[in-house]
């Protein structure tokens, strides 16, 4: 079914009853616009109004576009909806791309960037733009390419200048994987943070560089490898892999094992507490 109806002078909205076919409360949405109820209809509106191209099987929305569906909303410039005839009748979207200063909500996640690409069928969206973000209770991940989200594997792959933040904890890195958990409310919040290449973590009190990370974001443990260095004050240690925990301020440096290579460091007697170095078989 579908109808438009003038609102608001020159704003119109239309709602189209079962094009989505999905499953799920809506607690657990997400950002995904694929898994609400089927019988939940998606609204757009539009200040410049809505375009129904039926040989393209497309609809757009122009001027301060807004689609909603459940606990989702997408707002952008521009909104182009694709769809399809479905076999036993009634059509389904397919793809949903948003363009210009967009901004996702739901009841967990908001998220920012350029524009904006959903594939429903995956339940996967990316994000693209110099500058994307996508905040979640007390977390915030930006890049400067593209930020990734999927929704069944409840994980975000942000690429180019990745940083995940939550207070005055900060991680650098080229591409940075964070994992998220819901609560029965629909919130979502990261407990994991893998990070690839250039990996640069910075506290009140330290700096550490490093090839790779995983960050457990309960603990505030980050276990690192290759070309491990800390910084803290101005007291030095470089090592081949590191166990830092982010919370208590300790730190454990590991050497090279088979490689010959120990680890090294510039220490100052005053400032050491909370940093130790470990070579294998030592504790």
């Amino acid at each position: 079914m579908t109808r438009i109806r003038p609102r608001l002078g020159t704003w119109l909205i239309v709602a189209w009853a079962g094009l989505l076919v999905g499953a799920g409360p809506a607690a657990g949405q997400g950002l995904n616009f694929s898994n609400p109820d089927s019988a939940v209809p998606i609204e757009v509106t539009a200040d410049d109004g809505i375009e129904w191209q039926q040989e393209k099987q497309l609809f757009l929305a122009r001027g301060n576009a807004r689609a909603t569906r459940g606990e989702v909303a997408v707002n952008s410039d521009l909104l182009r909806a694709f769809y399809r005839k479905k076999a036993e009748g009634g059509t389904d979207i397919y793809r949903l791309e948003a363009v210009g200063a967009v901004r996702i909500v739901s009841a967990g996640e908001t998220a920012f960037g350029e524009n904006a690409v959903y594939d429903v069928d995956k339940g996967i969206m990316v994000l693209s733009g110099k500058e994307v973000k996508l905040v979640a209770a007390e977390d915030t991940i930006t890049a400067d390419q593209q930020l990734e989200y999927y929704d069944a594997k409840q994980m975000a792959v942000a690429r180019g200048h990745a940083v995940a933040q939550r207070a005055d904890r900060k991680i650098r890195t080229d591409v940075l994987v964070a994992y998220f958990q819901r609560d029965a409310a629909g919130k979502s919040r990261v407990y994991r943070v893998d990070a690839f290449d250039n990996v640069h973590i910075t506290t009140a009190q330290e700096q550490v560089w490093a090839d790779r990370g995983v960050y457990n974001v309960d603990s505030a443990i980050a276990t690192l490898s290759g070309n491990v260095k800390l910084v803290r004050g101005e007291n030095t240690l470089v090592g081949c892999s590191a166990e830092v925990n982010l919370k208590t301020g300790i730190s454990k440096l590991k050497s090279c094992e088979g490689q010959g290579r120990g680890v090294r460091g510039l220490l100052k007697a005053d400032e050491t507490p909370g940093l130790k170095n470990r070579t294998p078989g030592t504790k």
